[in-house]
């Protein structure tokens, strides 16, 4: 577990990492939103002033804004949070970037390119699957002229969004939380209820309620914890979280989607209890693919996380 014992280095002060989450979230977020608020100020002065209030606060083309334009000033808060974040975890912790990621080796592309290849399949299969059960229940809506710039704005900047959140819940936090107590289930749950809460702000919170939706953020983020705690490191993890939103925005929206752009398919109704259900099954089913491609231990997951072994030079 060089990933989680990463943190057993006398630099794991529980103040530190009050003062890095503070810094590179809040003021990231606060920072890197100000591209954002300029180009909505600017795009309603230029409406006259006179823009109609959305019912999902991430449909920016209320205020006249082309919602790929949009999509990447909503990547740029994230931008600002991963640099706040490496900078402020190596002047707290002694900490660099692949520390973080997978206990201080290179980044691993292969298990990057695999979760992006495992998950990706299984969202093709359940995206072909609904549209043969439900068709219509998606509503294509194909426009060359958005779309195709859509590819383009996702793939390059969806990822960076997606590595963040897997870089500070499941490198950083969770090393956190593993050299406190040394339990690989505290490492893995508790990074992950706060993954949840970090999403409570979400349209769909707000459409279908806290208590219905918290359940599928939890869920996602516990699959990504056991790839993290499995394969040490976070490279998988990255992969699987880049694969579902970048796929997530190409083929399908909905009216309380957090990402508003020019899919492909709109979906008229969603059930967050079958969405829930589904999410379930379909991370169990990775978590047996990458079992058996990976050949992982599973009892790794209740042991105790122990100190590396310190070898004095003589």
């Amino acid at each position: 577990m060089k990933h989680l014992t990463r943190a057993f280095d006398g630099q794991n002060q529980w103040w530190k990492y009050l003062v890095v989450i503070i810094v590179a979230v809040i003021v990231g977020q606060i920072v890197g939103a100000i591209p954002l608020i300029v180009v909505i100020g600017v795009s309603v002065a230029m409406n006259g002033g006179q823009v109609a209030t959305p019912e999902n606060a991430m449909d920016l083309s209320a205020y006249g804004i082309d919602p790929n334009l949009g999509l990447a000033l909503m990547v740029i808060p994230f931008i600002v949070m991963l640099v706040l974040a490496i900078v402020l975890i190596k002047a707290f912790h002694q900490r660099t970037s692949k520390d973080v990621v997978n206990g201080g080796r290179s980044f691993r592309w292969n298990r990057f390119g695999l979760g992006v290849a495992v998950w990706g399949v299984i969202m093709l299969v359940l995206f072909f699957a609904q549209l043969l059960i439900s068709p219509e229940d998606l509503e294509f809506r194909f426009d060359p002229a958005a779309f195709i710039p859509l590819v383009f704005v996702a793939v390059l900047l969806i990822p960076i969004q997606s590595g963040t959140e897997e870089f500070i819940f499941r490198g950083y936090l969770a090393q956190g939380v593993a050299g406190w107590t040394k339990r690989v289930w505290a490492a893995i749950l508790i990074p992950s209820v706060l993954f949840a809460l970090m999403h409570a702000a979400n349209p769909e919170v707000k459409e279908h309620g806290f208590w219905m939706m918290m359940p599928s953020y939890f869920v996602f983020g516990v699959a990504f914890a056991i790839t993290a705690v499995l394969d040490d490191g976070i490279e998988l993890a990255i992969g699987i979280h880049a694969v579902n939103n970048t796929l997530g925005a190409l083929l399908v929206t909905s009216k309380e989607s957090a990402i508003q752009v020019p899919s492909l398919f709109f979906q008229q109704e969603t059930d967050p209890v079958n969405d829930a259900v589904v999410l379930v099954v379909s991370s169990v089913i990775m978590l047996i693919i990458l079992k058996v491609i990976l050949k992982w231990d599973f009892s790794i997951l209740a042991k105790k996380i122990e100190a590396p072994m310190v070898v004095d030079e003589a």
